[in-house]
């Protein structure tokens, strides 16, 4: 966790400019400061001033790539408290991994040179509801929305059928996480650059009644 003390979990002024070079653990840090400053409705606020405008419009430098999910109550840049030019966000019901956002992916860390990568699950997710209510009843969906349940539920491990409902969703909410994570990193791009060791991916849960948001060990 990032120090209270330390200049990441400081207010920060609306100026928000090109970030600079970050090291994977530095733009971890920066990201837990940022979603403890929004826990604590301490967010900095929403303001844009023309020279960041300008800035970014010469080009940008994220600390920080967030592949999350659709969810309209799970916007990474409010939840990190991150400014514009801060961030780059892809985001897909389920936080699924498929071909387009191995894509935006590979354009992270190629061009942008991203130094770190997070996948972001949340509780109560919807699509992975669907993929445990299609692997244990057999419920089926319309048609693209089955080929995305049915990309989630080929990562989910059995779950106890004796644990309440909630429990099993918060299971297979974490599992669907690992799975997008394990994904990642076997793609030939991810091998590489964990071999570099240029690369450091986490996954993570956001709980969607506190706010805070849990790195996954």
């Amino acid at each position: 966790m990032a120090n209270k003390n330390s200049e990441s979990d400081e207010p920060r002024s609306v100026d928000w400019h090109v970030t600079p070079n970050v090291s994977p653990d530095q733009a971890l840090e920066r990201l837990v400061a940022g979603n403890e400053r929004f826990v604590r409705g301490e967010g900095t606020t929403r303001q844009v001033l023309r020279e960041t405008l300008a800035d970014l419009a010469r080009g940008q430098r994220p600390f920080a790539t967030i592949l999350g999910c659709s969810d309209s109550r799970v916007p990474p840049e409010l939840v990190f408290d991150a400014g514009p030019g801060e961030l780059f966000v892809i985001r897909v019901a389920g936080n699924v991994f498929s071909p387009e956002v191995a894509g935006s992916l590979q354009y992270a860390g190629s061009h942008l040179h991203t130094p770190l990568f997070v996948v972001l699950g949340h509780e109560g997710c919807g699509a992975v509801a669907a993929a445990v209510e299609t692997r244990d009843s057999g419920n089926q969906h319309e048609s693209r929305i089955q080929l995305l349940v049915d990309n989630i539920a080929e990562g989910l491990p059995a779950l106890d059928p004796r644990l309440e409902l909630a429990e099993r969703l918060s299971q297979a909410v974490e599992s669907n996480v690992r799975w997008t994570v394990r994904q990642i990193l076997e793609t030939p791009e991810g091998q590489a650059r964990l071999f570099e060791g240029r690369l450091r991916l986490v996954g993570a849960i956001y709980e969607i009644e506190t706010g805070h948001v849990k790195f996954l060990t």
